[in-house]
């Protein structure tokens, strides 16, 4: 098998105007779509956070890999190796390096492709699945009114439930409630994630106890105020949420602030902020910084680092499970992929995808049952990709006029002035 083409979309799907540490939402978000296609007519499919200097890295890759055996994934990593330049995370909620993005949605092409020559799911090259449907937990957002792209984008006058909630305003604990009540309605998900960091954090500290009131000690929740709260902060809040929460992720910033946090709680600490590279694996044993990793192929490179991360949470006693980004359904399908393989998968996943529910580009989306998906069965991936979607959102991303995300930018529009702060409170 060779690599004959590689097609490079970058799509904008539409985005509520959700609020973060960073600011707010564009009404788009960017995702670049990679097709890598075999001498013999396969096409293997992967999906990644968009932005022009990703594209541009991409293009670059590409021309370097036609003709390369999809299987022999070493030597395209040795190919990628000699053209990356340095990349740093940055100190956004999300992960900015570009190359590590590249490495994620080449390699997941490239199993799809290969498990597609041989009829089988990616699940089973990854070593077959420790479980036949992954988990998923519902993730709440603060939010201005709007659905995402026009404001009454995908709805009609039949609409119900969630996707009237979607659109809906959430800036109290009582609109997260809400909130939170419409989205476990629709997908029967079983664990809550609250991304915080937007307002002072006793409003924050203040919905989790709403949900708990709401939803009772059975529903497993947890508070990402994404590092933006000092250690002094982090820990009154804490104090509050003790026997509250399943898991308090990155409430500060660094391994040092979050070993200081972790020693003064009750609280088991996750992250994906302040341990997200196998260079900071070292400082989180000294440190012992969370208890908890999130894992995600698009930000450790692909399947295969993840599963390396997977043995070391499972060597040094960190539990495991996935952080999500605002993705279409080729992510959806490769993060079910990866998490039914992982044996010490501990947590329920995270997953943006009710936000996106709609604007899919995949023929047959994949349905969540009670807060699950099960694990394609088809080769490769087991999706296909509905290419007239795909143009359409082709279409969308160059109308649009996005070529990166800065939520900062868009939080100014609402909030003049405003700006980005790593650490607010």
């Amino acid at each position: 098998m060779r690599i004959s083409e590689i097609h490079i979309t970058p799509v904008a799907v539409p985005d509520p105007p959700l609020l973060n540490a960073a600011g707010l939402h564009a009404p788009y978000a960017l995702r670049i779509v990679i097709e890598i296609v075999s001498a013999d007519g396969l096409s293997g499919w992967g999906e990644i956070p968009g932005s022009e200097a990703t594209r541009a890295a991409l293009d670059h890759a590409a021309e370097h890999l036609i003709g390369l055996d999809p299987w022999r994934l070493n030597a395209i990593d040795g190919v990628l190796e000699s053209l990356a330049k340095p990349d740093e995370r940055g100190a956004t909620p999300w992960d900015q390096r570009t190359w590590v993005h590249v490495r994620s949605a080449i390699e997941v092409a490239c199993f799809d492709l290969m498990a597609k020559s041989v009829g089988r799911p990616v699940v089973d090259l990854l070593g077959g699945p420790a479980r036949e449907r992954v988990p998923f937990a519902a993730y709440l957002f603060y939010k201005y009114e709007g659905a995402g792209g026009e404001l009454a984008v995908g709805l009609d006058e039949t609409a119900a439930g969630w996707f009237v909630a979607r659109q809906a305003a959430a800036l109290d604990p009582e609109g997260i409630v809400a909130q939170a009540e419409a989205m476990v309605a629709q997908y029967g998900f079983k664990s809550i994630k609250l991304k915080g960091g937007v307002f002072e954090p006793q409003v924050e500290v203040d919905s989790i106890l709403a949900l708990r009131d709401s939803f009772g000690p059975e529903m497993p929740l947890r508070l990402d105020p994404n590092a933006i709260w000092r250690v002094d902060t982090a820990i009154a809040a804490g104090k509050q949420l003790e026997g509250v929460l399943e898991y308090y992720e990155d409430p500060v910033r660094g391994q040092a602030n979050m070993a200081a946090v972790a020693r003064a709680l009750d609280i088991p600490l996750a992250t994906n902020m302040c341990t997200t590279s196998f260079a900071d694996l070292p400082g989180s044993v000294a440190h012992q910084s969370e208890a908890i990793i999130l894992s995600d192929h698009h930000f450790w490179g692909g399947f295969r680092a993840s599963l390396d991360l997977a043995r070391f949470c499972a060597v040094f006693g960190r539990g495991m499970s996935m952080h999500s980004n605002s993705h279409l359904g080729i992510s959806l399908a490769a993060m079910t992929h990866l998490a039914a393989a992982a044996p010490n998968l501990t947590y329920e996943v995270d997953s943006h995808y009710p936000w996106q529910d709609g604007h899919d580009l995949l023929v047959e989306p994949l349905h969540f049952e009670d807060g699950a998906i099960a694990v394609p069965r088809n080769p490769g991936l087991g999706i296909e990709v509905d290419r007239a979607k795909l143009a359409s959102l082709h279409k969308q991303y160059l109308a649009c006029g996005l070529t990166e995300r800065n939520d900062e930018i868009e939080m100014q529009k609402v909030q003049p002035g405003w700006t980005f702060q790593p650490t607010r409170w």
